[in-house]
C-alpha cells in the first residue's frame, strides 16, 4: 500500500514549509528602490521565521511519536506485571513443584514474571533514550541569528561589498 502524499506534505511526508525566493521574476533590473528592497526582505525574514517555526514543529512531533512508541514497552511491562495470565503461571509452578518443594517452585515463577518485566522496561528505556534534540533547526537558527547579528553590527564594509549607484539615484549595498 503505497502512501499518497498531500498537498501540505514532501515526499518526505514532512509538512511542506514556505520558501524564500532568490530573485523577483515581476521585477526589472532597475525598477527596485530601497523601501522595495526593505520591503522584500522583511517579507523574506518573516517567512524564514515561520519556516523555521514549522521544521521545529516536524522535528519534535517526530521525536514525541518515538516517545510513544518507546512508551508501549513500558505499558506492555505493566500489563504482564497487572493482567498476567494467573492460570498459566499457577500450571507452570505447579508443574515444577513436582520435582521441587511447592514454594520453590512457585518463586521460580514469579522471578520468571519479574524477568519479563524488567526486559520490558529495558526494551523501553533503550526506546525513550533514542530521542534526540530537533539539531536541523538548532543549527539553522544558530546561523540565522549569526547573519542578523552580523548585518546589525557592521556599518557599510568595505572588503566584503561594494556600493553601487542606480540610474535613480538610489545606492544599493552589494553583499
Amino acid at each position: 500500500m503505497a502512501h499518497v502524499t498531500s498537498a501540505r506534505e514532501n515526499t518526505n511526508g514532512l509538512p511542506r514549509v514556505p520558501s524564500i525566493p532568490l530573485a523577483d521574476e515581476s521585477a526589472g533590473e532597475g525598477d527596485q528602490s530601497i523601501g522595495n528592497l526593505v520591503k522584500d526582505a522583511t517579507a523574506h525574514l518573516s517567512t524564514l521565521v515561520r519556516a523555521e517555526v514549522e521544521l521545529a514543529k516536524s522535528e519534535v512531533a517526530g521525536e514525541i511519536k518515538k516517545g510513544l512508541k518507546g512508551s508501549v514497552w513500558f505499558i506492555l511491562a505493566l500489563v504482564i506485571l497487572l493482567y498476567s495470565s494467573f492460570f498459566f503461571f499457577f500450571f507452570a509452578a505447579e508443574l515444577l513443584a513436582e520435582w521441587l518443594p511447592r514454594w520453590a517452585a512457585f518463586l521460580i515463577v514469579f522471578g520468571a514474571m519479574l524477568g519479563a518485566v524488567g526486559l520490558a522496561v529495558l526494551m523501553g528505556v533503550r526506546k525513550l533514550k533514542s530521542i534526540r534534540a530537533p539539531k536541523r533547526t538548532i543549527e539553522t537558527m544558530r546561523e540565522n541569528a549569526a547573519v542578523l547579528r552580523h548585518r546589525g553590527e557592521s556599518e557599510p564594509a568595505t572588503e566584503g561589498g561594494a556600493t553601487l549607484a542606480r540610474p535613480d539615484g538610489d545606492a544599493v549595498r552589494r553583499v
